[in-house]
Parts: structure tokens; C-alpha cells; sequence
């Protein structure tokens, strides 16, 4: 007698699809990380062309042919120019110019633009709990950031141009992420994913080497491949698939609260990277950061708030 396998329950598919959102946020945690070492010895350009390079790799054994109409076909390298050449050429040319702890710092403002950004035109709907849950966790990130101090051997301060065009290239990946969801209500994650990649960097090779040239290969360190590698296959291909389910299952407004682990970790990193240590204010700001995310998860009702077309 076949086996049957009973279909997950809402309850369930939201645990996952959070969970998802949770460690897509993890990887993305590391990506100023990765890339700040890898601007020591690449320029901007080469250093997102060899990140998006690796990604394809990490996806190349997962491409299939896509079912995409004409419509899709548009809406998907709308996505990809807005989330792959636009996002990370402003958003990495500004962490050039700033710090990874002021960077990471910059990217609290995704969850708050995200949340803003479904309400208007997905109508998804966040109560107060779920804004005021947004809010403790940005407090909680700010916390983080704000308590370490920079080393004096730095070779670079804060820039207030470096952190505004992060939060620039924040504003943009907001149409990425919901364009995404749009065309996930009829392609696979993975489809989706595969495709504003292998787009996204065939559009970055369009632009890089006319501007930049041929990127280097000889002479870069062993710890540049590997950052470069790390960002490409972990921050990249493997947190996009993972946000892209997750978002395919939950609410975006509410999953929004899981991106302020990347500014978490990101600043964690940074501090790190500097020489500092983390005070008491940074334990404060974890513990706000993880109560947030147990109130946006556990209140409301999922299916009432999904969006239905």
C-alpha cells in the first residue's frame, strides 16, 4: 500500500519559510566581510564581477530551461538590473568608501523600507506589533553597531556618502525583492533565483569590461579567492535561494525583520575585523534583535495576510 505524505500545515510552512529568511540573513551577514577583504587587492567592479562569478558556479548544476513568457522575461531582467548590477555596484562602492561596521549599520533601514515598500503595493498588511517589533530590532542593531569603537590604526573613517549610497542601493533592491515575489506566484524559487543571476552577471560583464577591463587573475592572494568564492556562492547564490523561498511562503513585510541579522552579524564582523570589543549595549541589542523576531513570527495570522492574485 503507497505511502501518503500528508501536506505541510500553514503553521509548519511559516516555521520554514522563516527559518529560510533566518539563514538567507546569516549569509548575507558575512557579505561586507568577504568583500572588504576582497577590496584589498580588486577594484569594485572586479570584486562584485568575481563574487557573481562564483555564484554561477554554485548554480550551474541546478540550471534548467525556464518556462518564462514575455512578460516574465521583462520583469525578470527588470529584477536582475535593479538587484545584481545596480544594488551591489552602488552598494559595495560605497562600503569602499566607509567601514563594514558603518556599513552594516546602514542596511537596519531594509527591514523598515522593505515593510514599507509591501504595505504599499502588495497591501500586505503589519500591525503594530509587527512595526513596533521592526523598530526594537532596528534599536537593537544600532545598539550593536554604536558600541564598539573604531581602531586607531584604521585606515578609514565612516563616510557619510559611503553610508548614504548603501542605503541607496537598499531602495533599489526593494523593487528586486518584489519583482521576485511577483513572478514566484508562477516559477520556483530556484528558477527564479537561477535566472536574475545568470542575467544579473551577464548584464555585470556588459558594463565591467568596457569601464574596468579584464579583471586580474594572477598575482591575487589566496584569502582574495576565497572571500571572493565565499561571497559568491554563500552570500549569493545560497542566501538568494534560500530569501526567495522563504519569501514565497511568508509574508515579505514580516520576513523583512530577519535582514536585520546581516547588519547584526555584518557589524559583529566589522568590529572584529577593527580590533574592538563588544560591551554590554551590543549584548542589549542582540536580545532586542531576537525578541523582535520572536513577536513578528509568533503574532498575527499568516493566512490573512498573505497575498492572494
Amino acid at each position: 500500500m503507497p505511502v501518503k505524505f500528508e501536506p505541510r500545515s500553514p503553521s509548519a510552512t511559516a516555521f520554514l519559510g522563516y527559518g529560510s529568511c533566518a539563514l538567507a540573513g546569516t549569509f548575507w551577514g558575512t557579505g561586507f566581510f568577504w568583500g572588504k577583504i576582497a577590496l584589498t587587492e580588486l577594484s569594485v567592479g572586479h570584486m562584485v564581477l568575481y563574487r557573481f562569478f562564483f555564484a554561477c558556479l554554485g548554480l550551474l548544476p541546478m540550471l534548467r530551461t525556464p518556462r518564462f513568457s514575455k512578460k516574465d522575461w521583462s520583469l525578470l531582467l527588470i529584477a536582475a538590473l535593479l538587484g545584481i548590477p545596480l544594488q551591489f555596484l552602488i552598494q559595495f562602492y560605497g562600503l569602499s568608501l566607509t567601514t563594514v561596521s558603518h556599513g552594516a549599520l546602514m542596511v537596519w533601514t531594509m527591514p523598515v523600507i522593505l515593510a514599507v515598500g509591501a504595505t504599499i503595493f502588495t497591501h500586505e498588511r503589519l500591525d503594530w506589533k509587527g512595526w513596533l517589533a521592526l523598530a526594537g530590532s532596528t534599536c537593537g542593531v544600532t545598539l550593536i553597531t554604536l558600541s564598539g569603537t573604531r581602531h586607531p590604526q584604521a585606515a578609514h573613517g565612516p563616510s557619510f556618502t559611503g553610508d548614504m549610497l548603501i542605503v541607496f542601493s537598499l531602495i533599489i533592491a526593494l523593487g528586486w525583492v518584489l519583482l521576485n515575489r511577483h513572478l514566484m506566484h508562477r516559477h520556483s524559487p530556484m528558477t527564479v533565483t537561477i535566472y536574475t543571476i545568470f542575467t544579473g552577471t551577464a548584464m555585470l560583464i556588459l558594463w565591467i569590461f568596457p569601464v574596468d577591463g579584464l579583471p586580474p587573475i594572477h598575482g591575487l592572494s589566496v584569502k582574495v579567492w576565497l572571500a571572493c568564492a565565499a561571497g559568491g556562492m554563500l552570500c549569493t547564490s545560497a542566501a538568494t535561494f534560500l530569501w526567495n523561498w522563504g519569501i514565497h511562503h511568508v509574508p515579505a513585510s514580516r520576513a523583512g525583520v530577519f535582514l536585520n541579522i546581516e547588519p547584526a552579524l555584518g557589524s559583529i564582523l566589522g568590529v572584529e575585523l577593527l580590533g574592538d570589543k563588544l560591551g554590554p549595549a551590543a549584548w542589549l541589542g542582540g536580545a532586542l534583535i531576537l525578541a523582535a523576531a520572536i513577536v513578528l513570527t509568533t503574532t498575527g495570522k499568516f493566512e490573512a495576510e498573505m497575498v492572494h492574485e
